[in-house]
């Protein structure tokens, strides 16, 4: 008798998940997430941030933003502002990757 794998997917993480993910300190997503309204951890009773996957990706555009595009907090600001309802080059960028990958694992399997 065969054993059923189950896949269960995380649906919050830790700050010091998403600090080891994006390469950031702590204290940065702490700052972050007072800059940005769109990054909006859930709290427990003790007060643990717990990110959906939802403000990791907002947290993936914003450090996009900032960091390798060189955008000051109220330029990433007004941008995201601007562009809420249309893909970021962010986005763009990471489905591309993900396409690439993909494809590359197939050659390698043909």
């Amino acid at each position: 008798m065969a054993v059923k794998e189950i896949h269960i997917e995380k649906v919050y993480f830790s700050i010091s998940e998403v600090a080891d993910m994006i390469k950031v300190n702590q204290s940065l997503l702490r700052y972050w997430e007072t800059e940005f309204s769109n990054i909006q951890p859930k709290k427990t009773k003790k007060g643990d941030r717990l990110y959906s996957k939802k403000d990791i990706e907002n947290i993936r555009i914003i450090f996009h933003l900032l960091k390798e595009k060189g955008f000051t907090i109220e330029g990433a600001k007004k941008y995201l502002r601007e562009h809420k309802d249309t893909p970021n080059s962010y986005q763009l960028s990471h489905s591309l990757q993900k396409i690439k990958s993909t494809l590359q694992e197939l050659h390698r399997k043909l």
